[in-house]
């Protein structure tokens, strides 16, 4: 029990020097007076040729309408930065960040939080300038029927481990995805209902004032999908089809 206890008491400690670092770290991010740097680090997840093989093609240029659909949105809500960020390519990480957990209680979820901090510093191996996010993208073989773990933004610590698809096809699915974590590490909070993945009404939905309401065109980056009927919504296909509604521009500190 002792031993437990120093434990407790030892990663209770280290979480709050980490906090308050991370704390004053995303104050400086999300205050937009400067373009945060993005860099991506491609992962072959599965170990497949298909990835291998797709991760030795990828560019640069594949990020590039994330970066774009950060610039219009931030242009609609007359932020005064041109470009909100900017997205880099690192070369690929051979090894796969510790997988959180499935279901454990906070201490266990801190633990992974700790765990998989000290795993991208040691992984970390970009040679420009240092990032203010770093995206972990974990690229899987387009296997027909094939589903993917949920990918996660981190507030604390700005990291995104972003499940994804190892396609060419599939790239403006996997900005859709990269854009949505990455809000989360700008402070947004998912805005659909757990339960069925359907986008929450108005917060949730592009165009709550449309009529009528359904079928909707676009998805709010935070409700995630494009609802279709009060039952039904789909997964849009890139950033042409989102964009960041009032509630999220507030979150992040566009919009007062």
């Amino acid at each position: 029990m002792m031993a437990r206890t120093v434990r407790i008491a030892l990663l209770l400690f280290i979480l709050l020097v980490v906090a308050q670092s991370a704390w004053k770290a995303r104050a400086r991010t999300v205050d937009w007076k400067e373009t945060l740097r993005v860099v991506v680090y491609p992962i072959n997840s599965d170990g497949s040729a298909a990835a291998d093989a797709y991760i030795g093609s990828l560019r640069r240029s594949a990020f590039e309408p994330l970066a774009a659909f950060m610039r219009d949105e931030a242009r609609r809500y007359g932020l005064p930065l041109r470009d909100p960020v900017e997205v880099d390519l690192a070369s690929r990480v051979t090894a796969r960040p510790p997988a959180p957990p499935v279901a454990g209680g906070a201490f266990d979820i801190a633990r992974w939080s700790l765990q998989m901090r000290w795993w991208a510093w040691r992984h970390d191996d970009y040679d420009g300038p240092r990032p203010h996010v770093r995206v972990f993208m974990l690229y899987h073989a387009p296997l027909e029927g094939r589903a993917l773990a949920h990918s996660i933004g981190l507030r604390a610590g700005m990291m995104v481990i972003a499940n994804a698809f190892a396609g060419t096809h599939d790239e403006g699915g996997n900005n859709v995805v990269v854009a949505h974590e990455l809000m989360h590490t700008f402070g947004a909070t998912d805005k659909y209902d757990t339960a069925g993945n359907l986008p929450l009404f108005p917060e949730g939905y592009a165009d709550p004032q449309a009529d009528p309401r359904y079928p909707q065109t676009r998805a709010e980056i935070m409700g995630g999908r494009i609802p279709l009927s009060p039952r039904e919504a789909e997964i849009p296909r890139s950033l042409d089809q989102v964009l960041i509604g009032p509630a999220t521009a507030r979150e992040i500190n566009w919009l007062k």
